[in-house]
């Protein structure tokens, strides 16, 4: 049986963090990834054609260590400027700082429902924040439903930890500005975002994937804690001094040995969604957005963007592509395939963006880990699972090993951070 210094499960790009930390303080690493190419999430695939990533990906790192890497990749820079479809009509994002397409008396209504909104918030749920922030109308006619759409999950089940500076907060200035014009300022969290010239956001990790050493098509199978030892689908195992873990923490648990009830337990209410991707090409320029909200119950797909916008090398010239995302809770897609793909074609043309003769085809895709639904008690399950692992020197990182909600970049930084020292 091989000994590694360190064993680092999956090539996603926490593990290709933890991967370069590893060789820059001299140790012996090497990445298992059950897949047959390394990129997690940063992956992509091509169909007739056309070049898609694993759901929406644009990156707007600031960190150091991430720069030093991404940018040696050529690349585009495009403003942060997206749009949300509602009905029968386009409005700027954020929505409730652009309600200049709605009728006047929708305008007043929503207004005035934020003016007499309650200044005492009053749960700690994330319904309770989004009535708090925005007044019941804006609340009820946007982001309630969104939420709905996204996690697949109410509102009223949702913590708030998470929010950060992903939500913009409410802000009556803000408001009535976009009642009385649609020239409005990009209130994004960022200002622009870069995508590679070629190859996909995958060209950004490619530098990593390089230098590491990975072997893919080894799933995990058993993992022994006491003497530190994994083992793989193929009969093979390696023994390791260091152990750092990137995949779900709830199938991380059910790999192990031993776990006591108590974790397996806290490890079984850690949920999150999957995503069914619809891709679609078309055989002429469809839309010049980068990427759209969608708030129509009617609409499986919560939001879509288009790569070929993000670069002119994922479709064949003069073509263009869209790519919708559909979650549902928990690891199994809740729609058939026909169903996902008759919606997709339903929405195109509800938004007027195509027509049956304009598309070359519809692919899915299924994802089974998307985001990290952020439940009313996550966070005391997740420090159940997160000290029983510390307990047994596991170090776990990246968005599905932190159990958080981590952009490209923070997830580097998740895995580059570890102290392997």
């Amino acid at each position: 049986m091989r000994n590694i210094d360190v064993v680092i499960l999956g090539a996603g790009v926490a593990g290709l963090g933890a991967s370069l930390k590893a060789r820059q303080l001299g140790h012996n690493s090497i990445i298992f990834e059950e897949r047959s190419s390394a990129g997690g999430l940063l992956d992509n695939f091509e169909v007739e054609g056309y070049r898609f990533d694993n759901a929406v990906h644009l990156s707007f790192a600031k960190e150091q260590e991430v720069r030093s890497i991404f940018d040696r990749t050529p690349y585009y820079t495009h403003p942060a400027d997206s749009r949300n479809f509602e009905e029968d009509r386009w409005l700027k994002h954020p929505v409730q700082n652009n309600l200049y397409p709605l009728s006047v008396e929708d305008k007043v209504a929503l207004v005035q429902s934020f003016i007499n909104r309650s200044e005492v918030l009053s749960g700690d749920d994330y319904e309770s924040w989004l009535r708090h922030q925005y007044g019941d109308a804006i609340a009820e006619r946007y982001p309630l439903k969104y939420t709905k759409k996204y996690w697949d999950t109410p509102a009223s089940r949702l913590s708030t930890t998470w929010i950060g500076n992903r939500m913009r907060r409410a802000n009556l200035t803000e408001i009535l500005y976009g009642t009385y014009t649609e020239n409005t300022p990009n209130t994004y969290y960022t200002k622009d975002m870069r995508y590679p010239v070629k190859g996909g956001f995958k060209s950004f990790i490619k530098p990593l994937i390089e230098q590491a050493d990975i072997r893919c098509n080894h799933r995990v199978t058993n993992i022994d804690l006491k003497k530190r030892i994994v083992t793989f689908n193929s009969g093979e195992s390696v023994s390791y001094q260091t152990l750092i873990n990137t995949i779900p923490l709830p199938l991380f648990v059910g790999l192990c040995e031993g776990v006591p009830a108590r974790v397996r337990d806290a490890a079984s209410r850690l949920i999150a969604t999957s995503i069914d991707l619809i891709s679609v090409g078309f055989n002429r320029i469809i839309t010049k957005d980068l990427w759209f909200y969608i708030y129509d119950e009617d609409v499986y797909a919560s939001r879509a963007y288009s790569p070929s916008v993000k670069s002119p090398d994922n479709a064949p010239p003069g073509c263009s592509s869209l790519q919708f995302e559909i979650y549902s809770r928990g690891r199994d897609s809740k729609y058939s395939v026909d169903e996902l793909k008759n919606n997709v074609m339903y929405a195109l043309k509800k938004m007027k963006l195509a027509k049956e003769e304009d598309v070359e085809f519809l692919h899915h895709k299924h994802l089974a880990w998307g985001n990290v639904i952020f439940d009313s008690g996550l966070e005391d399950n997740r420090k159940i699972v997160r000290d029983f692992l510390r307990s047994h020197a596991v170090k776990s990182c990246g968005r599905f090993g932190e159990w958080d909600y981590f952009w490209s970049n923070q997830s580097f930084m998740s895995g580059y951070s570890i102290d392997l020292l």
